[in-house]
């Protein structure tokens, strides 16, 4: 599962690509403008309500620009934020502030977008007993932040990449000239530790995967009944996972099945970003900006 700390650990080399690829030399229009370095504070404005994820990604674009950058946060990753609602404020040298703008605006806005997306759909599942969780349907070099982020709407993680363990796809199944025989050549070469998941497609398909013991059977674009009638089959015998073209629109209608697990490809494909903006950027003495940290610091309770 993806958490803030192993996040933060793959961050960094992700984050420095990004930048890469955004500056090749320098900011021509920055550099334009702004011939020294000169102190300066923006605020971090929400312009639509939802989920926030992405702060501490947001900050560590300008944090790696420039170390002296400081991003004072007044919300959290997690909060239901309104449009409107001032986020955060990043105070620094101004030429860090705009070169990084967009690539931090970018993660923000993706990863809230997910985060909003995913707790909706949680909320349509509630009492349902169904645990939502993510796909490998992912932008490239985007995994971690967006898997991240689904965790911070609510929802879960499936596996993070191919080697967390065997999931037996239509393909593969095809490749091993069937379903047990699939099964049976993974049991014999994965790992003991490492479970066993088969992707089928109609009652034949599970009962050909339960006898082989699977050990997760994924019910993938089949029709209510024919679910329904897969899950009485399995009985608890092995885990029930759904999947095929779940979205906010259709999820509803999953809360009767009986299974264990929803995965929704369109929790990091299709969710749209959450409208967040950098503004009023403008020079401040840093001088008094610091003291007035310090100050804030020296208040017992004062968040700085």
């Amino acid at each position: 599962m993806i958490d803030e700390i192993s996040m933060k650990i793959r961050a960094d080399e992700l984050i420095r690509m990004a930048l890469a690829e955004d500056v090749t030399n320098e900011d021509v229009s920055t550099s334009s403008v702004l011939k020294d370095a000169e102190f300066g504070e923006a605020d971090l404005i929400c312009k639509q309500d939802g989920v926030i994820a992405g702060l501490p990604v947001f900050a560590r674009v300008f944090e790696l620009l420039d170390g002296y950058t400081y991003v004072r946060m007044l919300a959290n990753d997690g909060d239901s934020v309104k449009k409107g609602q001032r986020l955060a404020t990043v105070h620094g040298d101004m030429r860090t502030i705009l070169t990084g703008e967009r690539t931090a605006l970018n993660y923000l806005q993706r990863m809230s977008g997910i985060a909003t997306y995913t707790a909706k759909m949680a909320k349509l599942l509630e009492g349902s007993g169904l645990k939502l969780v993510d796909t490998r349907k992912t932008t490239p070099n985007m995994r971690v932040f967006e898997k991240y982020a689904v965790r911070v709407g609510g929802g879960g993680n499936h596996r993070f990449n191919l080697s967390d363990a065997v999931l037996l796809k239509d393909n593969h199944i095809g490749a091993a000239g069937g379903v047990k025989e699939a099964v049976a050549a993974a049991k014999a070469y994965a790992p003991f530790t490492m479970k066993i998941e088969v992707e089928v497609e109609n009652m034949d398909m599970v009962k050909d995967a339960f006898e082989a013991g699977a050990d997760i059977i994924m019910l993938d674009n089949m029709t209510d009944d024919e679910m329904k009638k897969a899950v009485r089959y399995i009985a608890g015998r092995a885990l029930v996972e759904i999947s095929g073209n779940v979205t906010a629109e259709n999820v509803s209608r999953l809360k009767g099945i009986g299974a264990d697990v929803v995965s929704c490809g369109a929790l990091t494909h299709s969710a749209p970003i959450l409208d967040v903006s950098l503004k009023n950027l403008h020079p401040v003495d840093a001088d008094e900006f610091f003291d007035e940290e310090e100050e804030l610091d020296d208040i017992p309770g004062e968040e700085s």
